[in-house]
């Protein structure tokens, strides 16, 4: 959704306030550069604006047919991050990249393993990978599976050993009725032996010849129905070849199926004379999950399913339990979750066209293929408003929203997410009500006269960087700089947040050491809001740095003076909630 417009005076006053936190300011470009770049596989356009790339590195020789951009070993999909190293994953397998020096990443390996997606997780020594297409072997081998019923085929997860990242060994595949087309891994607080995978299948229902107890009857006709229902698996961290399936909870009950918007303006044009539109009966509700994203430091997870938001109570790791789940007419495939650092907002993505279609196009809706922004309202979910890239996208460039994830910069709601071939980009959404774009970089079209699939599947903040699973380009890495938007403080306060390791859908909380630049990035926020007097502000700045250069008893004594003054002065200020969280900082620094 395009950034909302400011007055003339609101505009002045807030780059005088960005000027007084010390940021660079910059508007955002006009005419935008992202429409009209030059098309290119690894020449295309490119176009960035309050970021820089780092480096982007070419798929290993065993992902990259040189001849065939379409070819199956060029799509790449989702990533997993474990200390310096970042786990991407392929239709045909997986790559892990060295990222120590993020300005030039190195292979450490490149194991092809054909199965589809490939949805990648990682937890210690362990890679968690999906398999759904019917050609995937146990095996990895590379011939597939050609008979109906065969014991060779793997479709669930595959549980692989990287304790020697170069030479991965598969230890075990908990066989699934409908595969994994995404995996969520997940970590219980109370249960240090074991992991869990909450498993997410969109194919067909196995034959029960081939995986006993599989059935695609109705569970009114079957209680045992692999439909309308998730998995989820426990795994032993100590014994990894024991894990099984725990339970297969019925998240669904009850739903029936939600009412979606039609076609767009494009597509009807476009369409062939007597071409099947999809149907529009009433029926039963989502049989499947696309994506589940917990949360286990709040208890809770968001389910994008099929026409519904759905919100789940995880205190009970094995057994999730529906809270509430919410349908929205302008969402069509929803696709993904994230929640506000605190669990009191949800935002939801929609995949609509699948990924594959181009969804950005300047005749397209800006409430059609964005995110949908929700705040909890107790057990629900209260709908707030919508964001989607603003920038108009060719019709030769699959484009929609997909996989994001937080920028930990404290007292705000910073995301930044992939569009496929609509590029990356950066927005604020801790007005549930009013989301606006921060930063941005594309590339032109793969192709300049047809629609070859390629571009972003996922774009990710780790340990300070953003790194971007390009589909046919390879990897990319960026570095978000200072702007109006987002100054050095909060950047600098962002980086402070260290992962040992890194899974988007099992969502961190963020925590912030007590730092003088955490508190500097508190006044950089306060600073942007005009009703905030320059000289209070000027004074707690005054106090912080004076504060800083002293030492020993003298600091303390200077930090609780200043936190003290904090406190009184919150309540009345027109930035309470910032002043409140500054002051908590202060009394941390002052220990």
């Amino acid at each position: 959704m395009p950034t909302p417009s400011r007055s003339l005076l609101a505009s002045a006053l807030l780059m005088a306030a960005s000027a007084t936190a010390g940021t660079t300011l910059q508007a955002q470009p006009t005419p935008d550069p992202r429409v009209g770049l030059k098309a290119g596989w690894f020449d295309a356009g490119e176009a960035a604006w309050n970021i820089k790339l780092v480096s982007t590195t070419k798929p290993s020789e065993s992902f990259l047919n040189m001849s065939t951009p379409g070819d199956a070993r060029l799509k790449n999909s989702d990533l997993a991050f474990s200390g310096d190293l970042v786990f991407q994953g392929n239709y045909s397998g997986w790559q892990v990249w060295d990222i120590g020096n993020p300005r030039k990443p190195k292979l450490r390996t490149a194991f092809v393993c054909p199965g589809s997606q490939s949805d990648v997780t990682v937890y210690g020594n362990l890679l968690f990978v999906s398999a759904e297409a019917v050609s995937g072997r146990v095996d990895c081998g590379l011939g597939g599976v050609e008979a109906e019923v065969s014991k060779e085929r793997a479709r669930g997860i595959r549980i692989i050993d990287i304790s020697d990242v170069e030479h991965p060994k598969t230890i075990t595949t908990v066989q699934t009725c409908r595969g994994s087309h995404t995996n969520t891994l997940v970590t219980d607080p109370k249960d240090a032996e074991n992991v869990y995978i909450y498993v997410s299948g969109s194919a067909g229902v196995r034959s029960s010849e081939e995986l006993a107890g599989c059935s695609a009857l109705s569970p009114d006709v079957d209680p045992n129905s692999a439909l309308f229902r998730i998995e989820v698996i426990k795994v032993p961290v100590k014994n990894p070849a024991a894990a099984a399936i725990v339970s297969s909870p019925r998240i669904f009950e009850g739903l029936t199926e939600a009412t979606r918007h039609g076609e767009a303006a494009g597509d009807r044009r476009e369409r062939p004379a007597g071409a099947p539109t999809r149907p529009s009966v009433a029926g039963r509700g989502p049989t499947q999950c696309h994506d589940i994203t917990t949360y286990p430091a709040v208890g809770l997870a968001g389910g994008a399913c099929s026409g519904y938001g759905i919100l789940l109570d995880i205190r009970d790791i094995k057994n999730p339990k529906r809270i509430y789940a919410a349908a929205d007419t302008n969402m069509s495939a929803w696709h993904s979750a994230t929640f506000s650092n605190d669990g009191s907002k949800v935002l939801f993505s929609d995949e609509w066209g699948g990924g594959s279609s181009p969804r950005c196009r300047a005749t397209d809706k800006v409430e059609w293929g964005a995110d949908a922004i929700f705040v909890r309202n107790g057990d629900k979910l209260d709908f707030k408003s919508y964001f989607k890239l603003p920038a108009a996208q060719t019709s030769n460039e699959n484009c929609v929203a997909h996989n994001g994830s937080l920028i930990p910069i404290p007292g705000r709601e910073v995301m930044v997410q992939s569009w496929y071939q609509g590029g990356i980009n950066v927005f604020d959404w801790t007005d549930p009500n009013h989301a606006f774009e921060v930063a941005f970089f594309d590339r032109g079209p793969m192709d300049a006269t047809a629609l070859v699939g390629g571009g972003h599947w996922s774009a990710y903040w780790y340990n300070g960087l953003i790194y971007g699973s390009e589909i046919s380009r390879g990897l990319d890495v960026w570095e978000l700089t200072p702007s109006e938007h987002i100054s050095k403080n909060e950047l600098d306060a962002a980086k402070l947040v260290k992962y040992a390791y890194f899974n988007a859908q099992e969502q961190p909380q963020a925590v912030w050491p007590a730092a003088f630049v955490v508190a500097r990035a508190y006044t950089d926020q306060i600073a942007r809001n005009s009703a905030v007097p320059k000289a209070w502000l000027d004074g707690v700045l005054a106090q912080l740095a004076t504060a800083e250069k002293a030492k020993g008893g003298a600091r303390s004594t200077a930090l609780n003076a200043l936190a003290a003054q904090l406190d009184k002065d919150a309540a009345a200020s027109p930035e309470s909630a910032r002043v409140q969280a500054l002051s908590g900082v202060v009394k941390d620094l002052a220990k």
